[in-house]
């Protein structure tokens, strides 16, 4: 039986990046290990996967000692387990993962890019960023960037040969379950828990929010034009479902104050129920500074939930303005407030658009169809 090795920093990116695709490659003939450092997710994944899970404390921050001992860690790993397909995801296991299987002269050596944190980077941080993106592709014999607007970044950045660079199927890491992501697929008991836990009320306008509670994910200007546009809209609330990061990219403490203190916005720690509040919500508002090929924004369309993001690689390549929803310049507060409006007045508009998001969505990103094209490509590449 071949055998893959699939690495990500942190289990939770194995939990809800990639659910479910470890035991699908199981399923269908390759023996699966998965490799991250310890998290509380991590039980629920070889639950889940059904797949066997190694420990390496893997870092998300520049940790040059720890990264040392990871990295001979994973190359001990390889050497003993003798895999045909490294397979990593993040970037820092990206690295150590890459360089490990270069090491240990891994036959098929797979980097999936999704998302790159140097573009949100400058000055002596964001040349380091592009040197350890450089060394990651370097020591990979096959770069999939998911999504084609990441494709065009890679090439733009010449990090490695174009013929290294492929996007596969028509992108995105995992797809998306479309019996999960479905309006007509809710358990009434539990949306009339989340009704009970936001006190929902049908006349008001709810905007929604799903992420990490950080500075990257463009929250510094969604509380400013969220209090901006709230003074003209009273009835209007900002949900906010994520937890907050002190220890990495955390945010001002004046916001962090406005988001404990408006009574307008409700904050919800990181749910497992994100399709009920989407069921619930008007307007789903993604104003993220840099992404690879977003998970949220195919959840809010199959739920049918009007969009209005950042145009960013990776939204532009889900959401085409005034056709399917609407865009509005990253990092820039009159452009989101000015969308915003627009998508609160224009109600018809945005359930129109949101109609032809979900047929474009439901047909191209099923997450069968990423597996299998994955399937497909392991398959070719390990003969």
């Amino acid at each position: 039986m071949k055998k893959i090795i699939r690495i990500t920093t942190v289990p939770l990116a194995l939990k809800s990046l990639l659910h479910g695709q470890m035991n699908f490659m199981w399923q269908n003939g390759f023996e699966v290990l998965m490799i991250s450092a310890d998290g509380p997710e991590r039980e629920d994944v070889i639950k889940q996967e059904q797949c066997p899970h190694q420990i390496v404390p893997m870092t998300r921050k520049i940790t040059p000692l720890q990264d040392l001992k990871c990295l001979w860690q994973l190359i001990r790993i390889m050497r003993k387990e003798k895999p045909n397909i490294v397979h990593t995801h993040t970037p820092k296991a990206g690295l150590l993962g890459m360089l490990a299987a270069w090491i240990s002269r891994v036959p098929v050596r797979i980097h999936t890019v999704a998302g790159l944190p140097l573009m949100v980077e400058k000055g002596f941080k964001l040349q380091l960023l592009k040197a350890i993106e450089k060394i990651t592709y370097a020591t990979a014999t096959n770069v999939w960037p998911n999504g084609a607007s990441m494709k065009k970044v890679i090439e733009e950045n010449r990090f490695c040969s174009p013929k290294k660079i492929k996007v596969i199927g028509n992108g995105s890491s995992n797809g998306i379950d479309t019996n999960r992501f479905n309006s007509q697929a809710l358990d009434p008991i539990q949306l009339q828990k989340i009704k009970q836990e936001i006190n929902y009320d049908p006349n008001t306008t709810y905007l929604l929010f799903t992420g990490r509670l950080v500075y990257d994910k463009g929250i510094v200007e969604l509380i400013t034009a969220f209090e901006k546009i709230q003074k003209s809209n009273p009835g209007l609330k900002l949900i906010l479902t994520g937890n907050f990061e002190k220890s990495l990219d955390a945010l001002p403490p004046y916001i962090e104050k406005i988001i404990v203190s408006n009574p307008a916005i409700i904050h919800i720690s990181w749910t497992s129920y994100v399709e009920y509040f989407m069921a619930l919500a008007n307007i789903f508002i993604f104003p993220t500074h840099r992404e690879g090929f977003p998970n949220v924004l195919l959840q809010a369309s199959l739920m049918k939930l009007p969009i209005v993001c950042s145009n960013i690689p990776g939204n532009v390549d889900i959401v085409v303005h005034q056709k399917t929803g609407l865009l509005f310049m990253v990092d820039n507060v009159h452009s989101l407030c000015e969308q915003l409006e627009y998508a609160i007045n224009n109600t018809h508009k945005m359930k129109t658009m949101a109609e032809e998001q979900y047929h474009f969505v439901y047909n191209n990103f099923p997450r069968e169809v990423v597996w299998q094209a994955l399937l497909e490509e392991y398959n070719q590449l390990s003969n």
